[in-house]
């Protein structure tokens, strides 16, 4: 956001780095969520368990569709590879996962 001194806000920034590995499912989930829903710390405490619950639900539900689309990306990959000719690799990949 441009203020009217010419200065940039640029918001709360979060770096999340894995070693060796691409970011998880779950760990996908939880960076969506921080995003989606946020539960205020002085709300009522019936509206706090609400909004924990709902969360707790759409995780679930992120996670199991972020697994898809792992499997679907997964299975483009290996019939792109048996379709250039590349079936030693793409049995490789069928089988690390």
């Amino acid at each position: 956001m441009l203020s009217s001194a010419g200065t940039t806000e640029i918001g709360n920034v979060t770096v999340v780095t894995t070693s060796h590995r691409g970011l998880s499912p779950e760990e996908l989930a939880e960076m969506a969520l921080a995003r989606i829903i946020s539960v205020g710390e002085n709300s009522h405490p019936t509206i706090i368990a609400q909004a924990i619950a709902y969360r707790d639900y759409i995780r679930t539900i992120l996670i199991h569709y972020l697994r898809m689309a792992q499997e679907n990306e997964r299975s483009n990959i290996v019939g792109a590879l048996v379709k250039q000719g590349h079936a030693d690799t793409a049995d490789l990949i069928r089988r690390s996962f």
